[in-house]
């Protein structure tokens, strides 16, 4: 998903830098701007997949840490049956609550590294995503600003052709 989404930021980058500049206006670039908006729409479609699979992620971590819990409860009743049919003397006793604790631990301590990875992969993937969305808004900004200047100064080079049409005929109505 993020290498499609990078694929199509390049693709906007490479229809930019590629665009062809006006005879006159060597700063200025025009470019198809269906092919962008159907770039920027392809865009659109693909980042929602990107935060539902981050969203996956999460309910997945979720999921395993239910499941150690699960685990956990589990080894407790079975340390518990255990203990319970071992002779009552206190070392015994005393060896199965420790082997209870240890394995809770390991478990507690699995269920945070689990957590703290899933958690750093969906941080991760949001910024990634949020970093793409943000070049890509930026990209189309600037398009805008171009376009915008371009159009600007092409309205204004037909006002002025046009009134340089109109000039000669301005001495014919002081008649």
């Amino acid at each position: 998903m993020a290498n499609d989404i990078n694929r199509l930021i390049d693709m906007l980058y490479e229809r930019i830098e590629d665009a062809k500049s006006p005879a006159l206006k060597p700063n200025m670039s025009m470019v198809d701007r269906d092919e962008m908006l159907d770039l920027l729409d392809e865009l659109r479609a693909q980042l929602p997949a990107e935060i539902k699979r981050a969203q996956e992620l999460l309910a997945a971590r979720e999921k395993f840490v239910d499941e150690a819990k699960r685990d956990v409860e589990r080894m407790m009743r079975q340390a518990e049956l255990e203990a319970k049919t071992k002779v009552s003397e206190s070392e015994v006793l005393y060896a199965a609550k420790e082997k209870a604790r240890q394995i809770i631990a390991q478990a507690e301590d699995r269920s945070r590294k689990l957590y703290q990875v899933a958690n750093e992969y969906a941080e991760d993937a949001l910024a990634r995503t949020e970093e793409a969305v943000q070049a890509a808004l930026d990209e189309v900004k600037q398009s805008r600003v171009r376009f915008r200047t371009a159009s600007a100064a092409k309205m204004q080079e037909q006002r002025d052709k046009l009134d340089g049409k109109n000039a000669p005929d301005a001495p014919a109505d002081t008649l």
